[in-house]
């Protein structure tokens, strides 16, 4: 009776695996596609991502994918516009250059 048992596990356990498995990769590439999104379709995503998915799920790894862009040192920064703190206004990044370069400081303040 046990090797009936085991029998019936093993024939069950590998078609579960595979499912989950597949599920898996399906729910990493969901993540991975939202990632790549503007912030606010990102934001929506993460907003109902269950907390469990957070200990599956390699965010890291996949966030530095994402955001790693394909700027390299001493290259032009794309044309960009940027709300200073003083003012309402955005202001263009190509009109702040002068004969000194322009440092931007991004960061999180949450």
């Amino acid at each position: 009776m046990a090797t009936q048992v085991k029998g019936r596990w093993k024939k069950w356990l590998v078609p579960v695996a595979a499912v989950c498995f597949v599920f898996w990769v399906c729910f990493v590439s969901y993540i991975a596609w939202a990632m790549r999104q503007p912030p606010e379709v990102f934001g929506h995503v993460m907003a109902r991502m269950p907390m469990p998915a957070y200990f599956v799920i390699p965010f890291e790894t996949l966030w530095n994918r994402a955001r790693k862009g394909n700027l390299q040192v001493g290259d032009m920064a794309p044309p960009l516009q940027v709300k200073r703190l003083n003012e309402t206004s955005p202001v263009d990044l190509g009109s702040l250059w002068t004969e000194r370069p322009v440092v931007l400081v991004f960061g999180s303040y949450t």
